[in-house]
């Protein structure tokens, strides 16, 4: 799918270069139901990132998934710089580079997931860690968006700066060599 004015948005970026967007950060997180599952679910990511992982515990209790308030449930890591940017571009890999519509939001954040750790390159699969799915958040900014989230004077961030879902997919479509489609291809089997 070709987005409706590509060049406008690098044209743009060329002339004003402080509004080009950058990756913020990659949130990766695997959820289970805790115990051993997660201290294995742990392993995986610090395989994968490089990076000790952190734990994130149950809101509330639900007795038919065995989950109590307080029970570490999932685990995570943030990824920023140069780092995130080399396990997003190994994370497409896994998903043929192929990215839909509904993976982004209003403000030109996208997420999606992988559904074993073992698709993406380079990743040996071992017998007693498992397969696990994992989940996968890209915050994607313009400089400037610091104003929001420092300590003194907070300030809003300008309608005019803010970032467009069109302008984030021309962004990683560049950066990164994906395609974006609307719809998942249909599957062929030759079986």
């Amino acid at each position: 799918m070709s987005i409706e004015n590509e060049h406008v948005y690098t044209d743009d970026w060329k002339a004003y270069p402080m509004r080009e967007p950058y990756i913020s950060k990659v949130v990766v997180d695997i959820c289970t139901s805790g115990g051993e599952e997660l201290n294995r679910a742990a392993t995986i990511l610090e395989q994968l990132t490089g990076q000790a992982p952190t734990q994130s515990r149950a809101r509330q209790t639900i007795r038919d998934f065995g989950i109590r308030k307080k029970d570490p449930i999932a685990v995570r890591v943030t990824l920023r710089h140069k780092r995130a940017e080399e396990f997003l571009g190994r994370a497409m890999k896994a998903r043929d580079d192929v990215l839909l519509l509904k993976n982004w939001d209003d403000d030109g954040n996208f997420a999606f997931g992988i559904s074993e750790h073992i698709d993406i390159p380079d990743v040996k699969y071992d017998p007693s860690l498992g397969v696990q799915g994992m989940n996968i958040t890209v915050c994607v900014e313009r400089p400037g968006f610091r104003v929001k989230r420092r300590r003194r004077q907070k300030a809003k961030v300008p309608y005019r700066h803010r970032l467009t879902p069109e302008e984030s997919m021309v962004f990683v479509k560049n950066k990164f060599g994906i395609e974006i489609l609307e719809k998942e291809r249909e599957r062929t089997y030759l079986f």
